[in-house]
């Protein structure tokens, strides 16, 4: 098995996007089959648990990314700062990810504002959410979900990975902090509430049941920040 490994390496490092298991398999010619592959794949990841590179599943497939460790270092490369996401924007996309696939009404009635087009446009643009239906209701509205995109720039596995609303509040921090570009919140600011989410287990995530009221209404267009990629913390190959 040690001559599958390498080609399994070798193709990881060499892919320029995630590798599903049916790529993979097409490696040997079918001739090792999904369990063992991913018994392979398990002793990769663990042989370079130490390295600045790390083997992950992500939503897409498997890939080679920078360890987390690297981060501060790659930045060195990159010396732009990421996009920072306001409240308005993190609490928007907290509810579509715990609670899709949901309506812009839902949002609206959860966060107590009118959403702003720009903000969902902002996520859709992104790449982080979509339209996945319409509901059979007066105006037949868009049924909105996040997508394969999302998890991958999280790093992400699937939604189960995303953090367990097991404390009433602070959900839309967590989830600023997964991106890694969230502004700190002020205590003073309408987009600062926390969302107080009801507990849920780790393995069965719980739709979130309403977000405080807001005072102040969404941001304008003109000062929603400007869609595009957080920081890369995958090292090119």
């Amino acid at each position: 098995m040690l001559d599958a490994k390498r080609v399994l390496e070798a193709a990881l490092l060499c892919a320029d996007q995630p590798m599903v298991m049916r790529d993979l398999r097409t490696l040997f010619d079918e001739s090792v089959d999904e369990p063992q592959l991913r018994a392979l794949l398990e002793e990769i990841r663990d042989e370079w648990t130490e390295r600045g590179l790390q083997l992950a599943e992500v939503a897409s497939g498997w890939r080679f990314q920078s360890h987390p460790d690297m981060a501060h270092y790659l930045e060195k490369l990159h010396p732009e700062k990421p996009p920072r996401y306001s409240r308005a924007v993190l609490e928007t996309l907290a509810i579509i990810a715990y609670r899709q696939p949901v309506t812009r009404g839902d949002i609206e009635e959860i966060r107590g504002v009118t959403i702003h087009t720009q903000l969902l446009k902002q996520l859709e643009d992104r790449g982080w959410v979509e339209t996945v239906g319409h509901r059979e209701s007066v105006g037949r509205p868009a049924l909105l979900a996040t997508t394969r995109q999302f998890l991958d720039d999280l790093g992400l596995a699937s939604l189960r990975e995303l953090p367990a609303l097991s404390l009433p509040g602070g959900e839309g921090d967590a989830l600023g902090q997964l991106i890694g570009s969230a502004e700190p919140a002020s205590a003073t600011d309408a987009d600062s509430a926390p969302l107080p989410f009801p507990e849920a287990a780790e393995e069965d995530v719980q739709a979130p049941q309403g977000l405080a009221a807001e005072a102040a209404d969404p941001p304008a267009a003109s000062d929603m920040p400007q869609p595009s990629l957080p920081h890369p913390n995958q090292a090119p190959l």
